[in-house]
């Protein structure tokens, strides 16, 4: 794979991080983003760098633009596709036989999700964001796999502090 996929995820990846409650929009689009670069294999075999970064792109656009304009439903999609996702990568490192309940996994996560980011939008955006952009840096890090854990745990928890922070210092309540 082309260099150009993984410093878009890191760079979109530290935004995230860090500024994912502030940014809302750039968080629904990093998930899209990221759920492109791994559908672009699903949906033509074996797909160029461009036209993974383009299914890519396209996918984050659309989610930029839901949260736009559509911002109650964008949180509900994003809480379904973040929870989904969390909830399979999850099973995956504790389970062995996951895969064969995948798809249930994912539906009860992404509605745990849906309905955790409906009722507690602003910490658990801070959560979900922080996660996500610890995913997308993560992930084009080679290192073992305790090594990898650690720097997930690491930025995750760097993320949530620091959006935290800016949290209080907003005036927003905290729930």
């Amino acid at each position: 794979m082309d260099i150009s996929i993984p410093i878009f995820s890191v760079l979109i990846g530290v935004v995230v991080l860090f500024f994912g409650r502030k940014l809302f929009w750039l968080c629904v689009a990093a998930i899209g983003f990221a759920a492109g670069v791994e559908l672009a294999p699903r949906l033509v075999q074996e797909p160029s760098v461009l036209v993974s970064l383009t299914i890519a792109l396209l996918l984050g656009i659309i989610g930029a633009l839901l949260a736009l304009f559509l911002q109650k439903i964008a949180i509900a999609v994003l809480g379904f596709l973040a929870g989904g996702k969390l909830a399979g990568a999850i099973a995956a490192a504790f389970f062995v036989h996951y895969a064969q309940h995948s798809a249930i996994i994912f539906v009860i996560g992404g509605i745990i999700g849906a309905i955790l980011l409906l009722v507690l939008f602003d910490w658990a955006l801070i959560v979900v964001s922080s996660l996500i952009g610890a995913h997308l840096i993560q992930s084009v890090i080679t290192l073992p796999q305790s090594g990898l854990t650690i720097v997930f745990i690491g930025l995750a928890v760097i993320g949530i502090l620091v959006q935290a922070a800016s949290l209080r210092g907003s005036g927003a309540t905290i729930a």
